[in-house]
């Protein structure tokens, strides 16, 4: 078995007893990507040689018995929007192709101090605008099942590195969906924090009402302890909330006797893969042979979710997405003879069509005239989707359903039909507008590809979903399937 097969807790155990180093772990990393990425194409950028000088520098620590906690001396990857001092962050964008940031984002600081080693920047699809990773400005990443297959996005790249044994475990940011439904499609564990949980100071802003960073990793066990290391408040990010962080890991007992599961009508319904809801069916089952107790319930505004959301996201990201001009940092055009057409050229060049797409339709949405009649109407939705979400949470401790409608679709398949490929993202979006935490986890297969269970919980109650989630993964062997790919076992 490969080390970085082998959980946070194993691993920690060995470097403790001495019978590893962490220069092992990081050079079988390294070894790993080489043999693996040519094909997957996970990676944007590779931190390897100052990877290998704090490998050795943690080595030398260890040696003087200064070992530090779970994660200590662990390799993690990095979703390509979370911006990592002297090292490059694109966001996927040709705008931000050689954007080296002077500062690190606050869950970077958290992670170096927990002990953590960068490996590298992995891909995405343009500041975090898709559900497939197919539009990156650098290229496309497959998904390790089956390479014609996509890898899911925005954060494919994160998926596809853990799903393909290259790293322990990567960071991804989730709006719409952006890391649980990924990780559904490449078979592993993705958690989207409650709104608030994690801080967002150094991620690259797409729509900051609605975006959280977030763990994906191969167990929920390792998911808990990621979440430990970077959750909590900082005064760098006026969205963080002072709600104390508890030690997750702790919450995986097991035991999920009496817990009362809603799953929602509307999740089963239509458009949803047979393949899909038999497995949401039998995971119901299994969750209710270990005491839990499950009823329908109804989320009567969900199917309003995908309109609200795809105006409130391009809204806030033509706002955001304003100070990429060309005149401070990142890509400038050569073609220009004025100030004017220095900043309508350097945007429609650095640009690609999906974020430029989503522009329009957010300066639309905002344009005087049509502001109450799209944007604020969308609010309004978005007040009554939370309401749902609450109103079942009076009587439920969780909710479950399927993380995606179908799995993993074929590579260019919904590329000319973005309205196709918005509807992926249906049944993750209602978490990202009500604020609160959704995981993926493995639950069965279909045609050799994953399929993913959602978990959501209430506000700030990760413990309960971590609790559910464990509780499944223990009574199932899914999380131990791995894919065989060229170039790895």
């Amino acid at each position: 078995m490969s080390l970085l097969e082998q959980r946070v807790s194993e691993l920690k155990s060995l470097l403790e007893k001495k019978e590893i180093k962490v220069s092992d772990l990081i050079e079988e990393s390294f070894k790993r990507i080489s043999e693996t990425d040519p094909e997957i194409k996970a990676f944007l950028t590779l931190n390897e040689e100052e990877a290998k000088k704090q490998a050795a520098l943690l080595d030398e620590q260890a040696v003087k018995g200064k070992a530090g906690g779970a994660l200590w001396g662990l390799p993690i990857g990095i979703k390509d929007n979370i911006v990592t001092k002297n090292l490059r962050t694109t966001s996927g964008s040709r705008i931000l192709e050689n954007f080296n940031p002077i500062y690190d984002a606050t869950v970077m600081q958290k992670l170096h101090k927990a002990g953590t080693i960068t490996i590298g920047k992995l891909n995405m699809d343009e500041f975090g605008m898709g559900s497939s990773n197919e539009n990156s400005a650098f290229q496309k990443t497959l998904n390790p099942w089956n390479p014609e297959y996509v890898p899911g996005g925005s954060s494919g790249g994160s998926a596809a590195a853990v799903a393909s044994g290259e790293v322990l475990f990567s960071l991804g940011s989730d709006t719409g969906g952006s890391i649980r439904q990924p990780a559904a499609y490449c078979g592993v564990v993705g958690l989207k924090p409650t709104y608030g949980r994690v801080s967002r100071f150094g991620l690259i802003a797409f729509a900051s009402s609605l975006e959280q960073i977030g763990p994906i990793t191969r167990t929920v066990e390792d998911n808990a302890y990621l979440l430990e290391a970077i959750a909590g408040l900082d005064a760098m990010d006026s969205t963080s909330a002072d709600v104390g962080v508890p030690k997750y890991s702790e919450s995986l007992t097991g035991d999920i006797k009496g817990l009362k599961i809603g799953v929602p009508k509307e999740y089963l319904g239509e458009g949803i893969s047979e393949d899909v809801r038999n497995s949401v069916l039998s995971a119901l089952k299994v969750l209710e042979g270990l005491g839990a107790e499950w009823e329908e319930v109804s989320l009567p505004h969900s199917k309003y979710a995908l309109s609200a959301y795809y105006l409130l996201s391009s809204s806030e990201a033509s706002a955001n997405l304003a100070r990429f001009d060309g005149v401070r940092y990142g890509y400038r055009t050569d073609n220009a003879k004025t100030l004017l057409e220095m900043y309508k050229n350097t945007r429609s060049e650095g640009f690609g069509e999906e974020v430029k797409r989503r522009i329009m339709l957010g300066t639309f949405a905002l344009s005087s005239g049509y502001y109450d009649a799209y944007y604020k109407k969308a609010q309004q939705v978005r007040t009554l989707i939370k309401q749902d979400f609450e109103k079942v949470f009076e009587k439920y401790d969780v909710i479950v359903g399927p993380t995606a409608p179908t799995p993993a679709f074929r590579i260019g398949e919904k590329t000319k039909d973005p309205l196709t490929m918005y509807a992926n993202d249906i049944l993750t979006i209602p978490v990202n507008l009500a604020g609160v935490p959704g995981i993926s986890v493995p639950c069965g297969f279909s045609n050799g590809l994953p399929i993913g269970l959602q978990i959501i919980g209430r506000h700030f109650d990760e413990s309960t979903v971590y609790r559910a989630a464990h509780a499944f993964e223990q009574a199932t062997d899914f999380h131990k399937q791995k894919p065989v790919m060229e170039g790895g076992k």
